[in-house]
């Protein structure tokens, strides 16, 4: 796929680099929908129209490249996965910038939300254009997490994020420039078995 370089868009970071290490496979292979979880999240991300799509690798990176080998994405490979999910977040930011420089932002998702859609993405990017607030974030169990977006002038502060936190610290300490968008079934995700069983039958 052709890098994009337009000023205005706004590009989505799947985060899918994680070894599941709880659930003892990987995760982003379990089937759903006729899919793998992977390939779900991929597919509700491209239908929003996003770009560009870059997907966030690490353990058993050469799998899960092969699952996804005839999408439209950009695969970025992240070397420090066992960091946590800070070192893909910022791989993620990284390489968007390298491939749009002038991105008006991100939206940072994860594969293990599979009540998570196309709908609820667009839901972000045009509330940022209506609000013009600098983050949008999705709330539910009385927490921030993802989807959110961010404005590529947080692009420096998600590049110092270190560990295996995300990036719920920046929403915090943003808190005044942060749109909050309520998605209940966020609290759905899978890092067990157990979750797995209680979710693939469950209606969003």
């Amino acid at each position: 796929m052709e890098a994009k370089n337009k000023g205005g868009e706004i590009g989505i970071i799947l985060l899918a680099a994680g070894a599941s290490l709880r659930l003892g496979r990987p995760k982003q292979l379990l089937p759903y929908k006729k899919k793998t979880l992977l390939c779900y999240s991929l597919e509700e991300a491209l239908a929003s129209g996003a770009q560009p799509l870059l997907v966030v690798l690490g353990a058993n990176a050469d799998i899960l490249q092969k699952e996804i080998s005839g999408y439209p994405v950009h695969t970025v490979i992240n070397e420090h996965w066992q960091e946590g999910i800070a070192s893909s977040i910022r791989s993620g930011i990284k390489a968007i910038t390298e491939i749009n420089p002038v991105a008006e932002g991100a939206i940072l998702i994860v594969c293990d939300q599979p009540f998570m859609t196309a709908g609820l993405l667009n839901t972000l990017m045009s509330t940022h254009q209506t609000t013009g607030k600098g983050i949008v974030a999705c709330t539910y169990g009385n927490t921030f997490g993802p989807p959110a977006f961010f404005h590529q002038s947080f692009f420096p502060e998600l590049l110092q994020l270190k560990g295996d936190v995300g990036a719920r610290s920046i929403v915090q300490k943003n808190i005044d420039n942060v749109e909050a968008i309520p998605f209940p079934n966020g609290t759905f995700d899978i890092d067990t078995y157990k979750d797995y069983e209680f979710i693939k039958d469950a209606k969003p």
